[in-house]
């Protein structure tokens, strides 16, 4: 019995040690923030004050090539939540809007259910934005959006977050819908539009406090939806950045990074917390960008397009981290790297195997956080915009399988001359605003990085591990519209 009783102790003080090593982990990604957004990322051309952000940015790291997996807002998500390019899912192109099965497979882990694995605890407050399903709670029958625009009160969900590996949810599908509340698998109130960011706020403050004191760590990924539309600023902060309800919104959701900071650092979590603050895209036409532009403000700062374009104003992201003693205050980071990165940093911060089946197009970012080099079998990463057009980096260049912005501004495909080059070829260290197009004077590099573009979207993966394939069977690379002749990544479908 006493062999048994101390047994237990050892395997209680080691669990302890263990859960000591490893950081809570908190995940707040803004819905169509911009590069240009963040004052300290662009002081020069950002006329919106956030005080929040620089703060975080002050106490750690930058990272100046950060860049989401999409133009726009589901695919990024996936990519975060699995460490795979959306594009190898049956979602080619645009978004995801609900009342539909989860674009997440089943058998697919998530880094949710991964960290769960590992001892963590998680939970999401925001916005999903990967297709789920309501059903009626007495029949079972499926709620269609035809029947219901808003989703009814006590409709069940039984695909969504909860299902994907976290304890606790609370938040809503996507802007369209924002109005059904839904916690854990259940749709609970309908609520005023304006309310959703205060809401998310409190519930991120509550949930941190509910976890001060305990030995697990925890995993909070807060994907909110804001400065996205509709662009509902409350009442206490109309009028605050003196450029109208988008700056104001701007400066609402740069709070909720000061709430989550003053909330960990109220129960001593700080030290023990590594905290990241991104976007999911590049700032939406919706937010007027236009007339920013003559106040001053560039929600892109220095490079071309915005949210849906292939440029890098539609992809390049704020990427703040903060880990105090890894990641040096005020540092910065010029590596190259992609949203689909948190699954394979965080496996490597718990120092856990990833996933033999999953994680294609995830690399761990975890040395460039104390100021070493990535090590990554990827070559390059891979850029998708609304429209579904390809982009590949590798380095200082950047190939564009598009005559234009890919997206929503111009010139769109059908607004390009049939005498202009069929792709885009850029060296972003020189040209950083995508301005010089190389295509016809770089053939060489432009078909070395199509070969590789053409290889990591016909291997299923990007980098080196099991092998893999894309859920369909025919990925086109070069879009109708683009000039050139349709080509195609072969693979054998499968399920998704």
């Amino acid at each position: 019995m006493r062999s048994i009783y101390l047994g237990f102790i050892v395997a209680c003080l080691i669990s302890s040690a263990d859960a000591a090593t490893k950081p809570n982990i908190v995940y707040i990604i803004c819905d169509d923030l911009g590069y240009g957004d963040v004052h300290c990322l662009a002081p020069e051309t950002s006329k919106i004050p956030t005080p929040n952000a620089d703060r975080l940015a002050k106490e750690g790291m930058i990272f100046t090539d950060a860049h989401s997996g999409s133009s726009v807002c589901s695919p990024t998500r996936y990519g975060i939540m699995t460490g795979r390019y959306s594009w190898r899912t049956r979602l080619q192109k645009g978004v995801v809007t609900g009342f539909a099965p989860s674009l997440i497979a089943s058998d697919r882990q998530t880094v949710a259910s991964f960290l769960k694995q590992q001892g963590y605890v998680t939970a999401a407050i925001g916005k999903w934005h990967l297709d789920f399903e309501y059903l009626n709670p007495e029949t079972g029958d499926r709620y269609t959006q035809k029947e219901h625009k808003i989703p009814p009160v006590g409709a069940r969900i039984p695909d969504g977050p909860v299902h994907r590996g976290f304890d606790f949810y609370h938040g809503f599908h996507h802007a369209r819908n924002m109005e059904a509340v839904i916690e854990n698998d259940q749709v609970i109130a309908h609520d005023d539009v304006v309310n959703m960011l205060p809401r998310l706020t409190q519930k991120s403050v509550e949930y941190i406090e509910s976890r001060a004191g305990k030995a697990a760590p925890f995993f909070l990924y807060v994907p909110l939806g804001s400065p996205h539309t509709p662009i509902v600023p409350s009442p206490e902060w109309q009028g605050k950045s003196g450029l109208g309800d988008y700056g104001d919104f701007v400066m609402q959701t740069d709070n909720v990074v000061g709430e989550i900071s003053s909330a960990l650092a109220k129960h001593g979590m700080t030290d023990e917390t590594l905290v990241i603050f991104t976007s999911d895209n590049g700032c939406s036409k919706a937010a007027g960008i236009e007339k920013l532009a003559k106040q001053g403000h560039f929600v892109s700062a220095h490079m071309r397009g915005s949210k849906a374009d292939i440029w890098d104003g539609g992809h390049r992201i704020p990427f703040i981290v903060r880990w105090p003693g890894t990641v040096d205050p005020g540092s910065q980071s010029d590596q190259l790297i992609c949203l689909t990165d948190l699954f394979a940093t965080a496996a490597d911060i718990v120092d856990a195997e990833m996933p033999s089946d999953g994680c294609e197009d995830s690399v761990s970012f975890l040395p460039a956080l104390s100021g070493r080099p990535i090590s990554s079998s990827r070559a390059g990463v891979i850029h998708h915009s609304f429209s579904g057009h390809f982009a590949y980096r590798q380095a200082n260049w950047k190939l564009i399988l598009a005559r234009g912005s890919g997206g929503w501004s111009s010139p769109k495909e059908n607004e390009v001359s049939p005498d202009d080059p069929v792709a885009q070829l850029y060296d972003l260290e020189a040209d950083p605003g995508e301005r010089n197009n190389l295509y016809l004077k770089q053939p060489d590099i432009a078909k070395q990085l199509l070969a590789q573009l053409k290889a990591d979207v016909a291997n299923g993966r990007s980098t080196v591990g099991r092998e893999s394939k894309n859920d369909i069977s025919d990925i086109v690379l070069w879009k109708s519209g683009s000039g050139s002749k349709p080509q195609q990544s072969k693979r054998k479908k499968k399920s998704q």
